[in-house]
């Protein structure tokens, strides 16, 4: 039986200070560039979702020794490309495509087969954006068009690339990145923006980087290298799971929270740069530079009065795991919101675009649909007066939460919100989080 959670509770004014699991992003690429590292390798905050569990399976899979202890993570490698497994090993991704797209890249040099799974979401969505650019580096694939399960084989000599990475994607940019490791020679990648994870890493390391920033591309050239230095790590907070914290604030009344060491890396930052157009304030306290990424401290309060907008396109990538947060505080915008180019958001867990305008429809929230696009006609005294049932979402953990967050900041009879364990993919404190507002979890 589906596990189901009932919410008939409004969230009442609060003040807290809290503290949130490390970035999912740097703890999948902290723990795919430590099995490249040669010696032992530590990351302190790491994420303890289900996504970053699978990558440490899947690299002890792969022979990396992998140790989780209390307060860190240990991972011990004999270099780069030193992977130790047999023929016709199989990794399984579940429902990370970060890590079945970045660990296709690693493989490049492999020469045995490797069959790549991943659960039913995850084998829905699109894996044709890596495998093409990998064959022209020599990798070879076996697959149904584009789509997990997909079988492997590296090549003895990856070649440098020329690549043109035009979907905004940072998965696929830092995929290739991962494979130019193994080349002799550079490899190019004319990227739209998205997130630098990779590259800031990469710098920190000292691998061999380039990177020519354009208004709306970066070229980025990587040399091929033979060793890379092993790192300790402290994993910031992640800001996609920080914003669901951030809405519940702005959505309730006469509240106010302090989150604490959030990872503020520009790239990640377009839902902050999104609510200020819309009228809300944040303020950044003990602001500084970790290893290339800059972190520091949330602070904002509960606004009453929030502006429509006609979100800027440029602000898409740096926000494409908050949209359905934005949606829920476009929802109590006194106007009109727009919102387009977003169709990458349908290439998520789930169809997210769909999502985000069935659970603002079912509170009562008019919306227009298209593709790529959502018109939102807010309503600052909204009450929701039905109950509310989310479900058949394929298990994409960030629908889940957004409904969790608007049960409690709207209220209503009764919300019935499916899947709770969804939330083990990327954020399995949420529920105890949220109940340490005074929000009763059944």
């Amino acid at each position: 039986m589906k596990k189901i959670l009932k919410i008939n509770q409004k969230i009442k004014p609060f003040t807290k200070e809290i503290s949130i699991e490390g970035d999912k992003s740097l703890s999948i690429r902290w723990a795919l560039l430590a099995s490249q590292a040669k010696g032992t390798s530590k990351a302190y905050n790491l994420l303890r979702s289900e996504d970053v569990l699978s990558t440490l399976k899947c690299l002890k899979t792969l022979g990396i020794k992998v140790k989780l202890r209390k307060n860190c993570c240990e991972i011990k490698s004999k270099g780069l490309n030193k992977f130790n497994y047999k023929n016709n090993i199989t990794l399984n991704a579940g429902n990370s495509g970060t890590l079945g797209r970045l660990i296709m890249g690693l493989l490049i040099h492999s020469n045995k087969k490797i069959k790549i799974i991943g659960d039913k979401s995850l084998s829905k969505r699109d894996f044709l954006r890596v495998t093409e650019p990998l064959k022209k580096m020599g990798a070879s694939f076996k697959t149904s068009k584009g789509r997990l399960p997909i079988k492997i084989q590296g090549t003895s000599i990856p070649k440098p690339i020329n690549y043109i990475e035009n979907k905004g994607s940072a998965q696929c940019k830092s995929s290739v990145m991962l494979a130019a490791l193994n080349t002799k020679g550079v490899t190019s990648i004319k990227a739209r923006k998205s997130r630098n994870h990779t590259e800031l890493l990469y710098k920190y390391l000292n691998i061999p980087i380039k990177i020519y920033k354009k208004k709306k591309i970066d070229i980025i050239k990587v040399r091929g290298v033979k060793a890379i230095k092993t790192f300790n790590y402290k994993i910031p907070s992640d800001i996609s799971s920080c914003a669901f914290f951030i809405t519940l604030t702005i959505l309730s009344n006469k509240s106010k929270i302090l989150i604490k060491n959030v990872n503020l890396n520009p790239t990640r930052t377009g839902f902050l740069k999104i609510i200020k157009l819309m009228g809300i304030k944040t303020i950044v306290k003990n602001k500084k530079n970790y290893k290339g990424e800059i972190i520091g401290d949330l602070q904002i309060k509960s606004h009453n009065t929030i502006k429509p907008i006609n979100c800027p396109t440029t602000l898409n990538s740096a926000s494409i795991d908050e949209f359905l947060l934005i949606f829920l505080i476009a929802a109590k915008a006194k106007g009109v919101s727009f919102f387009k180019n977003l169709s990458e958001l349908n290439e998520k867990e789930s169809p997210r675009l769909k999502w985000g305008s069935r659970i603002l429809n079912k509170i009562g929230i008019k919306t227009k649909t298209t593709k790529h696009s959502i018109k939102i006609f807010g309503n600052p005294q909204l009450k929701v007066t039905k109950k509310v049932e989310i479900k058949n979402f394929l298990k994409d953990h960030r629908v889940f939460m957004a409904s969790v967050i608007a049960s409690i900041a709207f209220g209503g009879p009764m919300w019935h919100i499916h899947d709770r364990d969804s939330i083990n993919t990327s954020f399995p404190s949420f529920l105890k989080k949220i109940s340490e507002f005074g929000v009763k979890i059944n």
